[in-house]
């Protein structure tokens, strides 16, 4: 792909994770914590995924840690650590805030809280953040 459409994909990766960063607010201002947690994950996963496409490769998988530990370039993440922690503790939000079965006896709805909610909407506007960062510095003629 050139690399016009690799950033075009990129951008449209990156809008729909901000828009899930804003549905995770939503729910959770709505104290509906399992989803907030859930849509928060959901921001990151795309964020990420969006520069897997900008530098026109192809993510699989669900796993924001997975993601990025295995980014072509991921040498060119700043803090990486910090990237790593933020997806260890977001992909523990992908399966059980959506699934009763996904915890022993409970509902997502009975197990997520407040904190939950809050600490993986941080994660995700981390992620995001230094995700659009990166994708503008692309933009700016200084990426890659």
């Amino acid at each position: 792909m050139s690399r016009a459409k690799n950033r075009a994909q990129a951008e449209r990766w990156l809008q729909t994770a901000e828009e899930d960063l804003q549905a995770a607010q939503v729910l959770l201002n709505e104290k509906m914590y399992a989803q907030a947690c859930f849509y928060a994950q959901q921001s990151s996963e795309k964020a990420v995924k969006a520069l897997w496409y900008l530098v026109d490769a192809n993510p699989w998988g669900h796993s924001v840690q997975r993601l990025v530990m295995e980014f072509p370039q991921q040498d060119q993440i700043e803090n990486v650590e910090a990237w790593l922690e933020y997806g260890a503790l977001l992909d523990k939000f992908y399966i059980p805030t959506r699934y009763p079965n996904g915890l022993p006896d409970l509902t997502p709805g009975q197990v997520y809280r407040k904190d939950d909610a809050e600490r993986g909407l941080n994660a995700a506007r981390k992620l995001l953040t230094a995700c659009k960062a990166r994708l503008d510095r692309e933009n700016d003629g200084n990426g890659e």
